[in-house]
Protein backbone atom coordinates (compact mmCIF):
# COMPACT_ATOMS: atom_id res chain seq x y z
CA UNK A 1 0.00 0.00 0.00
CA UNK A 2 2.97 2.31 0.46
CA UNK A 3 3.62 2.20 -3.29
CA UNK A 4 0.02 3.21 -3.97
CA UNK A 5 0.31 6.06 -1.45
CA UNK A 6 3.55 7.25 -3.13
CA UNK A 7 1.84 7.33 -6.53
CA UNK A 8 -1.11 9.19 -4.97
CA UNK A 9 1.28 11.79 -3.54
CA UNK A 10 3.16 12.20 -6.85
CA UNK A 11 -0.14 12.69 -8.68
CA UNK A 12 -1.18 15.33 -6.11
CA UNK A 13 2.03 17.24 -6.83
CA UNK A 14 1.29 17.27 -10.58
CA UNK A 15 -2.20 18.77 -10.34
CA UNK A 16 -5.87 17.89 -10.38
CA UNK A 17 -5.97 16.57 -13.96
CA UNK A 18 -3.36 13.93 -13.17
CA UNK A 19 -5.09 13.12 -9.87
CA UNK A 20 -8.35 12.48 -11.75
CA UNK A 21 -6.56 10.37 -14.36
CA UNK A 22 -4.86 8.32 -11.62
CA UNK A 23 -8.21 7.92 -9.82
CA UNK A 24 -9.75 6.70 -13.07
CA UNK A 25 -6.99 4.08 -13.45
CA UNK A 26 -7.61 2.88 -9.88
CA UNK A 27 -11.36 2.96 -10.55
CA UNK A 28 -10.83 0.62 -13.51
CA UNK A 29 -9.08 -1.92 -11.29
CA UNK A 30 -11.74 -1.66 -8.58
CA UNK A 31 -14.41 -2.09 -11.24
CA UNK A 32 -12.65 -5.21 -12.47
CA UNK A 33 -12.67 -6.54 -8.90
CA UNK A 34 -16.38 -5.76 -8.61
CA UNK A 35 -16.99 -7.42 -11.98
CA UNK A 36 -15.20 -10.57 -10.81
CA UNK A 37 -17.49 -10.65 -7.76
CA UNK A 38 -20.51 -10.09 -9.99
CA UNK A 39 -19.60 -12.77 -12.55
CA UNK A 40 -18.64 -15.29 -9.88
CA UNK A 41 -21.99 -14.84 -8.15
CA UNK A 42 -23.89 -14.78 -11.45
CA UNK A 43 -22.47 -18.18 -12.33
CA UNK A 44 -22.40 -19.72 -8.83
CA UNK A 45 -25.80 -18.71 -7.46
CA UNK A 46 -27.61 -20.41 -10.31
CA UNK A 47 -26.08 -23.70 -9.17
CA UNK A 48 -28.19 -23.62 -5.99
CA UNK A 49 -31.05 -26.05 -6.72
CA UNK A 50 -33.75 -23.87 -5.13
CA UNK A 51 -32.73 -20.91 -7.30
CA UNK A 52 -32.27 -23.07 -10.40
CA UNK A 53 -35.86 -24.27 -10.01
CA UNK A 54 -37.03 -20.65 -10.26
CA UNK A 55 -35.56 -20.30 -13.76
CA UNK A 56 -38.69 -22.05 -15.07
CA UNK A 57 -41.06 -19.52 -13.50
CA UNK A 58 -41.65 -16.40 -15.56
CA UNK A 59 -41.48 -13.17 -13.61
CA UNK A 60 -43.23 -10.01 -14.70
CA UNK A 61 -43.63 -6.98 -12.54
CA UNK A 62 -43.63 -3.29 -13.42
CA UNK A 63 -41.01 -2.87 -16.21
CA UNK A 64 -39.34 -6.20 -15.47
CA UNK A 65 -40.20 -9.02 -17.82
CA UNK A 66 -38.20 -12.17 -17.18
CA UNK A 67 -39.52 -14.84 -19.52
CA UNK A 68 -38.52 -18.46 -19.10
CA UNK A 69 -36.14 -17.91 -22.05
CA UNK A 70 -34.58 -15.01 -20.10
CA UNK A 71 -34.27 -17.16 -16.97
CA UNK A 72 -37.46 -16.26 -15.17
CA UNK A 73 -37.56 -15.43 -11.48
CA UNK A 74 -34.31 -17.33 -10.86
CA UNK A 75 -32.35 -15.12 -13.24
CA UNK A 76 -33.95 -12.01 -11.71
CA UNK A 77 -32.72 -13.08 -8.26
CA UNK A 78 -29.26 -14.17 -9.42
CA UNK A 79 -28.46 -11.18 -11.63
CA UNK A 80 -29.63 -8.60 -9.11
CA UNK A 81 -28.00 -10.27 -6.11
CA UNK A 82 -24.72 -10.41 -8.02
CA UNK A 83 -25.05 -6.74 -9.02
CA UNK A 84 -25.84 -5.59 -5.46
CA UNK A 85 -22.88 -7.50 -3.97
CA UNK A 86 -20.53 -6.07 -6.60
CA UNK A 87 -21.67 -2.52 -5.80
CA UNK A 88 -21.16 -3.03 -2.07
CA UNK A 89 -17.55 -4.10 -2.73
CA UNK A 90 -17.04 -1.18 -5.12
CA UNK A 91 -18.40 1.41 -2.66
CA UNK A 92 -15.98 0.61 0.14
CA UNK A 93 -12.90 -0.03 -2.01
CA UNK A 94 -13.44 3.12 -4.09
CA UNK A 95 -14.04 5.23 -1.00
CA UNK A 96 -10.89 4.04 0.74
CA UNK A 97 -8.42 3.28 -2.07
CA UNK A 98 -9.48 5.06 -5.25
CA UNK A 99 -10.49 8.42 -3.81
CA UNK A 100 -8.71 8.23 -0.41
CA UNK A 101 -11.86 9.71 1.05
CA UNK A 102 -12.98 10.30 4.59
CA UNK A 103 -16.41 11.43 3.44
CA UNK A 104 -19.07 10.66 6.01
CA UNK A 105 -20.53 7.21 5.30
CA UNK A 106 -23.81 8.25 6.94
CA UNK A 107 -24.21 10.85 4.19
CA UNK A 108 -22.57 9.21 1.19
CA UNK A 109 -23.94 5.69 1.60
CA UNK A 110 -27.65 6.66 1.34
CA UNK A 111 -26.92 8.77 -1.76
CA UNK A 112 -24.91 5.88 -3.22
CA UNK A 113 -27.72 3.45 -2.40
CA UNK A 114 -30.35 5.60 -4.16
CA UNK A 115 -28.12 5.94 -7.22
CA UNK A 116 -27.32 2.22 -7.13
CA UNK A 117 -30.99 1.26 -6.85
CA UNK A 118 -31.76 3.42 -9.89
CA UNK A 119 -28.97 1.76 -11.88
CA UNK A 120 -29.95 -1.71 -10.71
CA UNK A 121 -33.57 -1.08 -11.74
CA UNK A 122 -32.31 0.03 -15.15
CA UNK A 123 -30.03 -3.02 -15.38
CA UNK A 124 -32.82 -5.30 -14.14
CA UNK A 125 -34.85 -4.12 -17.12
CA UNK A 126 -32.02 -4.05 -19.67
CA UNK A 127 -30.33 -7.34 -18.75
CA UNK A 128 -33.21 -9.73 -19.55
CA UNK A 129 -34.14 -7.65 -22.57
CA UNK A 130 -30.65 -8.17 -23.97
CA UNK A 131 -30.53 -11.81 -22.85
CA UNK A 132 -33.85 -12.49 -24.62
CA UNK A 133 -32.51 -10.81 -27.75
CA UNK A 134 -29.33 -12.90 -27.68
CA UNK A 135 -31.13 -16.20 -27.01
CA UNK A 136 -34.28 -15.76 -29.10
CA UNK A 137 -33.04 -13.74 -32.07
CA UNK A 138 -29.34 -14.61 -32.26
CA UNK A 139 -29.62 -18.20 -30.99
CA UNK A 140 -26.82 -17.82 -28.42
CA UNK A 141 -26.52 -20.32 -25.61
CA UNK A 142 -27.98 -19.27 -22.25
CA UNK A 143 -24.68 -18.77 -20.38
CA UNK A 144 -23.09 -16.71 -23.15
CA UNK A 145 -26.21 -14.56 -23.41
CA UNK A 146 -26.40 -14.02 -19.62
CA UNK A 147 -22.72 -13.11 -19.31
CA UNK A 148 -22.80 -10.79 -22.34
CA UNK A 149 -25.93 -9.00 -21.08
CA UNK A 150 -24.28 -8.61 -17.67
CA UNK A 151 -21.10 -7.23 -19.29
CA UNK A 152 -23.08 -4.60 -21.16
CA UNK A 153 -24.95 -3.54 -18.01
CA UNK A 154 -21.68 -3.46 -16.04
CA UNK A 155 -20.10 -1.23 -18.70
CA UNK A 156 -23.01 1.23 -18.53
CA UNK A 157 -22.71 1.30 -14.74
CA UNK A 158 -18.94 1.77 -14.93
CA UNK A 159 -19.21 4.95 -16.97
CA UNK A 160 -21.96 6.36 -14.74
CA UNK A 161 -20.38 5.50 -11.39
CA UNK A 162 -17.02 7.27 -11.84
CA UNK A 163 -18.35 10.86 -11.94
CA UNK A 164 -20.84 10.14 -9.15
CA UNK A 165 -18.12 8.58 -6.96
CA UNK A 166 -15.77 11.48 -7.72
CA UNK A 167 -18.39 13.89 -6.40
CA UNK A 168 -19.44 11.75 -3.42
CA UNK A 169 -15.93 10.94 -2.26
CA UNK A 170 -14.41 14.41 -2.66
CA UNK A 171 -13.34 14.78 0.98
CA UNK A 172 -9.76 13.59 1.32
CA UNK A 173 -8.46 11.64 4.30
CA UNK A 174 -6.39 13.72 6.67
CA UNK A 175 -2.78 12.65 6.75
CA UNK A 176 -1.77 11.30 10.12
CA UNK A 177 1.20 13.26 11.39
CA UNK A 178 4.37 11.22 11.42
CA UNK A 179 6.55 10.89 14.52
CA UNK A 180 8.96 13.69 13.44
CA UNK A 181 6.08 16.17 12.99
CA UNK A 182 4.69 15.26 16.42
CA UNK A 183 8.15 15.67 17.99
CA UNK A 184 8.62 19.06 16.31
CA UNK A 185 5.19 20.20 17.50
CA UNK A 186 5.97 19.06 21.04
CA UNK A 187 9.31 20.93 20.98
CA UNK A 188 7.56 24.10 19.79
CA UNK A 189 5.10 23.88 22.64
CA UNK A 190 7.90 23.36 25.18
CA UNK A 191 9.76 26.47 24.03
Amino acid sequence: MAVLKNIDNKAEEKGSALVTLWQFVKFIFVSLLAMIVQFALLNLLKLIPQIRALYDQPFSWWVFVYTVAAGGLGYFIVSNTANICAQIVAFFVNRDKTFNSSANIAITLPIYIVFTVALIVFSAWLNPTLKDLFVEKLQWNDDLAANTATMICAAVQFFLYFPVDKILFHKKKEEAPDADDALDAAEDIME
